[in-house]
């Protein structure tokens, strides 16, 4: 057996098979001279309408986040701002592939410039402009590979309109050279059930054919697996399996302490199968998808509508909702501001309340509205709060509109350290793990080399969150985390050692989640949680865990 190749695990299981490279994109010719300017502009806008008809009729055939990242990407393409900049520069003169390029590359400086999660888009752009320039030369579109039976997919990155197409029952497991814990190919993985790893330097080098083994917990790619290490993975993927199958109903360790299990919600199509997990509630509704790509907010009726939806498919259940996230990545036309240098570190998520209180207001005014019939338990969460301050007045909102329980977000290490104060007007808490890691770091979540960085596994990270349940459990307050720490069943032993309450993820990632639980006992948790606090960095906190784990000990 050849030496292992390393990277960021995402998700659990293993899985063995054949590599199958991601074809290159298509080269870009050299500059030819242009006989048509006109014909040629046309060319370019006819490229980029095929790019934005593949996408949607792609959206059209999947479900779940797939249907979302597709959608977005459509989106993009179908800029009318681009196409103009495209054909500007035909009509001028450039040849067609350049002048797409060079108009994708306008709108990727920008992006980058942006930073924090604009910049995340920009290998979104990176793969429109691979598809437009091939639908204009004439060549094949980037996609996924075919050879003809079930492979190990192999690739710098995947661009996320082959992502959200992926098919578990051909594709064994992913591995990519580039991508993070929170890049939309951990996130799509997770939520396929796929074991990956990503972040994993000399993927590219291995050949297609080789067989790999793919240890999706542990980060590891094994080249050439020998027969006894196949059979290991084999047995302990058996055993996962069985366990998962075996283990359903409330969340709760060995010896019968409580650990809620619950889903994330986003969009309305993730709600039938949302509702049919077995989860105790819902732990993050996010509630975004109202109000993106308008020109103007939803109104109360509207929004009351949405809501009510959402409560009666859980009811008797838990729904955490979350007021407006805007800004970062997700700007507003009628709420976040242009001119913002560094958008991530602006005026988002309860900070545009200060700017537009109507906007806060109408939505909680909906939410109570939709709530009146009592068909579910709603708790409702402010995002992006920082001081106490800023958390009594949006408490005394809530409950001003009959609401009883209010919550804060715990995303800035200020409102990590200052959960006592946080716990004296708020009602619980829910930790999201993402963003306290980018901004506990300064680490930019689009950044390859910053991966490591971002890994919910740090110390120091953790160390915030058990900072934040002390406090909360000195108030007597829950406390979750609905990040994607919440989906990994080792780190889920981690955080309930560290106090939290709660667990909220896809519903793809809770049976391994509630079969690690089951399996220890809260001591058992807790003394994990210690060895992961005193580790060094993430790897460190990581190993030790899980072979602690491994041992039985």
């Amino acid at each position: 057996m050849s030496e292992p190749i390393r990277g960021i695990g995402v998700g659990a299981g293993s899985a063995a098979g054949p590599v199958a490279r991601m074809a290159s994109v298509p080269a870009l010719p050299a500059p030819r001279p242009v006989a048509d300017p006109a014909a040629e502009a046309a060319a370019v806008r006819a490229a980029l309408a095929a790019v934005v008809t593949d996408l949607n009729e792609r959206a059209a055939r999947v479900r779940g986040p797939g249907c979302d990242v597709l959608a977005a990407q459509a989106m993009m393409a179908a800029d009318p701002v681009l196409a103009d900049a495209a054909a500007a520069l035909a009509e001028r003169g450039t040849d067609g592939a350049h002048a797409l390029a060079t108009a994708f590359d306008g709108f990727r400086t920008a992006l980058a410039a942006a930073g924090g999660h604009f910049a995340e888009r920009v290998a979104d752009l990176d793969d429109l402009r691979d598809r437009a320039v091939a639908h204009l030369l004439g060549l094949p579109v980037p996609g996924l590979p075919d050879p003809g039976h079930p492979y190990v997919l192999v690739a710098e990155d995947l661009a996320p309109a082959d992502t959200a197409l992926l098919d578990p029952a051909r594709v064994l497991a992913l591995v990519t050279v580039r991508g993070g814990p929170t890049s939309h190919t951990a996130i799509l993985a997770k939520a396929l059930g796929v074991p990956a790893v990503v972040g994993c330097a000399g993927a590219m080098e291995l050949q297609d054919g080789r067989q790999v083994l793919v240890h999706g917990a542990d980060g590891v790619v094994e080249p050439d697996p020998s027969p006894e290490s196949l059979g290991r993975a084999a047995e302990r993927e058996r055993r996962r399996r069985e366990l998962t199958a075996r283990v359903q109903g409330p969340g709760r360790t060995a010896d019968g302490h409580p650990v809620a299990l619950l889903v994330n919600l986003g969009a309305p199509h993730e709600l039938p199968g949302a509702a049919a997990a077995d989860a105790e509630g819902v732990g993050l509704f996010r509630t975004e998808f109202l109000f993106l790509d308008r020109a103007e907010a939803p109104g109360l009726a509207e929004q009351a509508t949405a809501y009510r939806r959402v409560f009666a498919a859980f009811a008797g259940r838990r729904v955490v909702v979350r007021t407006l996230d805007a800004g970062a990545d997700k700007p507003l036309l009628f709420a976040t501001a242009a001119d913002e240098e560094n958008p991530a570190l602006g005026v988002r998520g309860l900070r545009t309340a200060a700017r537009d209180p109507h906007l806060l207001e109408t939505q909680l005014a909906a939410i109570a509205e939709a709530a009146e019939d009592g068909a579910a338990q709603v708790w409702v969460m402010a995002p992006m709060v920082s001081v106490p301050s800023e958390a009594a007045e949006f408490a005394a909102r809530v409950r001003a509109h009959g609401l009883p329980l209010a919550g804060a977000m715990i995303e800035v290490p200020a409102a990590a350290l200052r959960t006592d104060r946080l716990a004296e007007v708020c009602d619980f808490f829910s930790i999201g793990t993402n963003d306290l890691a980018q901004y506990t770091f300064a680490a930019d979540r689009t950044l390859g080399s910053l991966a490591e960085l971002l890994d919910p596994w740090q110390p120091a990270l953790l160390t915030l969150v058990a900072s934040a349940a002390r406090s909360a459990a000195e108030h007597g307050r829950p406390i979750g985390v609905c990040g994607e720490a919440a989906a990994d069943p080792t780190l889920a032993l981690v955080l309930v050692g560290l106090g939290i309450t709660s667990l909220s993820a896809a519903p793809a990632s809770l049976p391994e989640v509630r079969a690690a639980l089951a399996a220890h006992t809260l001591a058992e948790c807790r003394e994990l949680a210690e060895l992961a606090l005193l580790a060094d960095d993430a790897a460190d906190a990581r190993g030790k865990v899980r072979s602690r784990v491994a041992g039985g000990g």
